[in-house]
């Protein structure tokens, strides 16, 4: 293997047929590049996806309020549905099993001042249950607690956009803030994987906000997560259970789609898994078949490689060069050509990649990229596939008497 006079043997005979080595070399390098851009871009399609749930927990349901759009029981369509605090006792009561993290909602639109810096935000009264339903992420102080829903506490935790606008590089954490007149302190600053929009939220106590804003314990919607060991078809289960029964709490006609409005992300999730899977397959498909078609362009290759030395390994025999020497050389070489070409089409791929960067998010194709395993595992199926490819014909052809050999035209 580290035969240094074999080494120079074997760059020499490269280096006499640029043409056959380049053009083999080529073959190699171009099946791993397609491959690699291939998976990348699977890859990107994954990424796009999996930012589009990153903002709310997979597992969240929220629940919504609407317009009825049929008559029932006496009473005229065009009813508006407004949940109050007894809806949640009511469903917590039904589904204490069923969910995991659960919180009341209002939501405004309102101005914030800073000194100087003003600005329109939405303001959301939660409870400490909502942080793991946006994903929010606290990067300095804290997120509201119990005791601040408890003594109706005048506190925020704000986006990290937020921070930015009204306190630039100063750091907004226990200062505070101008809200509609009244004032805040910020006692958290979050970060939201879910992007600029929810890093522009301001997140205030439920009952501080229901307290100023929503007379007769009114409030807009709920957010929950269900329980995370229940699979996607018991997640659906409850999710129309529960519109069912908030139906018939609101005297809704079962057949009304528009008055109560049940959002679970199971479905999606379920949608995105099978897409995935398809996309999965879809590209695996197409890789095999670049590798098999790299694999036969190697094959092919080598077989014309071997075929065009035979007088030059009938020289060979002739001088004493054994079977198992010459067999050995023409594995050599190939192994050498099929892993240096491989691993230049692997780097150019993944410069590719980089190189393109966040430029294919218009097409919906989010960080392509690829991983190291994959790669390295085509490169390695290519590297034995030329292996084999070099040993078939090198092994016929140190079968070849020196005198059929050197007669061969």
């Amino acid at each position: 293997m580290f035969d240094l006079d074999r080494w120079q043997e074997i760059f020499q005979t490269l280096s006499k047929n640029k043409l056959r080595t380049a053009l083999s070399g080529f073959t190699i390098a171009f099946a791993i590049l397609l491959f690699t851009l291939l998976f990348g871009v699977g890859n990107g399609l994954k990424h796009t996806f999996e930012k589009q749930f990153a903002s709310d927990a997979v597992n969240s349901v929220y629940i919504y309020g609407g317009r009825t759009t049929k008559p029932y029981k006496g009473m005229q369509s065009g009813r508006t549905i407004q949940y109050r605090n007894d809806d949640e006792k009511f469903i917590n009561e039904k589904f204490e099993k069923e969910i995991q993290f659960f919180s009341p909602n209002i939501q405004r639109s309102m101005q914030v001042i800073y000194k100087g810096e003003q600005n329109r935000y939405t303001v959301r009264g939660v409870y400490p249950d909502y942080q793991p339903l946006e994903s929010a992420v606290i990067q300095d102080g804290r997120f509201l607690t119990y005791l601040d829903i408890e003594r109706r506490a005048k506190v925020v935790a704000i986006g990290r956009l937020v921070e930015k606008d009204l306190f630039g590089n100063l750091g907004g954490l226990g200062k505070n803030l101008n809200i509609e007149g009244i004032s805040y302190k910020v006692v958290g600053v979050f970060n939201d994987p879910g992007g600029d929009n929810d890093e522009r939220y301001i997140y205030a106590p439920f009952s501080t906000i229901q307290g100023m804003y929503k007379p007769n314990d009114e409030l807009d919607y709920f957010g929950l997560t269900f329980n995370p060991e229940m699979n996607v078809d018991q997640a659906l289960a409850f999710s129309n259970l529960l519109t069912t029964l908030l139906k018939e709490k609101h005297n809704v006609d079962p057949r009304d789609q528009g008055a109560i409005r049940v959002r679970n992300y199971a479905e999606g999730t379920r949608d995105v898994q099978s897409f995935m899977l398809v996309l999965n397959v879809i590209i695996l498909f197409i890789g095999i078949g670049t590798l098999v078609a790299g694999i036969i362009g190697i094959s092919n290759i080598m077989v014309y490689i071997v075929k065009e030395r035979t007088k030059e390994l009938g020289i060979r025999k002739a001088l004493g060069a054994t079977p198992k020497s010459i067999v050995g050389m023409i594995m050599l070489e190939s192994i050498f050509v099929t892993a240096l070409a491989g691993y230049s089409g692997l780097m150019i791929g993944v410069f590719t990649l980089r190189a393109l960067g966040d430029t294919l998010e218009k097409y919906f194709i989010l960080n392509p990229s690829v991983e190291t395993y994959v790669v390295v595992g085509a490169t390695v199926v290519l590297i034995i596939a030329g292996t084999i490819a070099g040993y078939i014909p090198a092994k016929r052809a140190s079968r070849i008497k020196p005198i059929v050999a050197l007669n061969d035209e």
